[in-house]
């Protein structure tokens, strides 16, 4: 049986005061690779424990299995919990008998027809449902599933716990973005990331790999089977041990290359849309995206891949796409809720909060710019290295590596009435600054820049 960690217990006993207090259907926020299904797993023991029936729902077919190792691992009693894929359950809904409890992971899929069939017909059962991301492209809210919205430990401050690996976040600006177009379901068509893409892309993807990541296990995430099949070749051709694998690949033949994976035989596996969600793969210290993408539960999902902490171990992620142009960093704060949002609000909620992220030419290091040398490498910084980014951007962070949030260190013990009367040449500190800026109800992005005019900010 898993030792929970002190977080994950506190995670449990505030679901169990919020059923107690008359919430039945709570939506449990957690960021990827803090052991949602370990919680969920140990919430299921104590469950089961008491003679109660559990239903645990997940999307994908590869998650059932271990799902299910997970629950006989930490001691469910496995003959009172039914484990499924929500289309299996959808399906035969009639035929299961009333549980008490219902998990759903990647709850922010729950919104579509088959889960909400299923939900509906235990309108007794507690509803627990799990994501990192509780957000949708649509805007669409969760008021329908959820009574409540639980948010967990920031990612910021799992990584100071030791709970997560801190990162190194590089990213070659190598993609025409005005290219890329939308298809139905707001995401990226395959045809224009190709176009968006630069034929030697693949040759890029393996020198950056030599030069920042070498000897390090990697995932790559690829658009489409046919760029996970030449990414690898080219890998192989450079003497990195890779293999491809995709949705398209038989389960016996990605089998081996995961164990073959976990057992350090192959450096790199590339894929397509297979490696996204929920399967756990603990040794993986880089990621490589190479598939842009408007949805931030896949962006998370794509560059915590490799935040599995280990003693001294620092995370690579390398997005040769520009998702940090869409998002921020993957360590930025986010505002959840259960209440849909304009397109405003979702780019808030998305982390578009990213005036000043700069790409450092020299080594690729991404960060928020708040001098004029990269905090990685020490190369002098241009007016050309600083990405384009919404106008309405708001600072959060210093650099990945030093996990310094700008804004609490500069807005702690500010008396905004002391800068009430002044104009903005009177104001002498960032303090000042800051807080003059919220009283005129400035653009968020404006303290920043003044405070950089005035000297203030080195």
């Amino acid at each position: 049986m898993k030792i929970l960690h002190d977080y994950q217990l506190e995670t449990i006993q505030k679901i169990t005061e919020s059923i107690h207090n008359g919430h039945h259907s709570i939506i449990v926020q957690q960021p990827p690779r803090t052991g949602k299904t370990v919680i969920m797993a140990e919430i299921a023991r104590r469950a089961t424990a008491k003679g109660n029936r559990i239903l645990f729902i997940v999307h994908r077919k590869e998650l059932v299995d271990q799902a299910r190792e997970t629950f006989i691992d930490q001691g469910v009693n496995i003959n009172l919990a039914q484990i499924g894929m929500v289309q299996t359950i959808t399906r035969h809904v009639a035929d299961l008998k009333q549980p008490s409890i219902i998990f759903i992971d990647e709850a922010h899929h729950s919104l579509a027809k088959s889960y909400q069939r299923i939900l509906t017909a235990f309108p007794k059962a507690i509803k627990l449902l799990f994501t990192a991301t509780p957000w949708r492209m649509s805007g669409e809210g969760f008021e329908t599933v959820a009574d409540k919205l639980m948010v967990g430990k920031s990612i910021d401050w799992l990584i100071k716990q030791g709970y997560l690996a801190p990162i190194d976040y590089y990213a070659p600006k190598q993609i025409d973005t005005s290219k890329l177009k939308l298809k139905s379901t707001g995401e990226f068509t395959d045809k224009s990331i190709e176009q968006a893409i630069k034929p030697k892309i693949y040759g890029n993807a393996v020198k950056t790999y030599l030069k920042l990541a070498k000897c390090k296990q990697a995932i790559a995430y690829t658009y489409n089977v046919e760029s996970a099949k030449k990414l690898a070749k080219a890998f192989c051709e450079a003497g990195v041990k890779a293999k491809a694998v995709s949705g398209k690949t038989p389960k016996n033949k990605r089998d081996q290359i995961i164990k073959a994976y976990r057992n350090g035989e192959i450096d790199i596996v590339t894929n397509a849309e297979l490696f996204t969600e929920g399967l756990d793969l603990p040794n993986v210290d880089c990621v490589i995206m190479l598939r842009p993408t408007k949805s931030l539960s896949l962006f998370l999902q794509f560059s915590m891949r490799a935040m599995n902490p280990r003693k001294g171990k620092t995370a690579i992620i390398i997005d040769h796409v520009g998702n940090v142009e869409r998002f921020g960093l993957p360590t930025a704060e986010r505002q959840w809720s259960l209440t849909g949002s304009d397109k405003k609000t979702r780019q808030k909620q998305a982390g578009a909060m990213i005036k000043g992220v700069t790409v450092c030419e020299n080594c690729f290091a991404t960060f928020y710019r708040t001098g004029d040398t990269c905090p990685f490498c020490g190369a002098s910084l241009t007016e050309e290295m600083q990405l384009d980014v919404d106008e309405k951007a708001e600072l959060v962070k210093i650099a990945a590596k030093h996990r310094v949030e700008l804004a609490k260190r500069i807005m702690s013990d500010v008396v905004t009435q002391n800068v009430a009367g002044k104009a903005p040449a009177e104001l002498k500190s960032m303090k000042e600054i800051i807080a003059y800026g919220k009283i005129h109800d400035y653009k968020p992005g404006w303290a920043f820049f003044y405070g950089k005019k005035r000297g203030l900010l080195k």
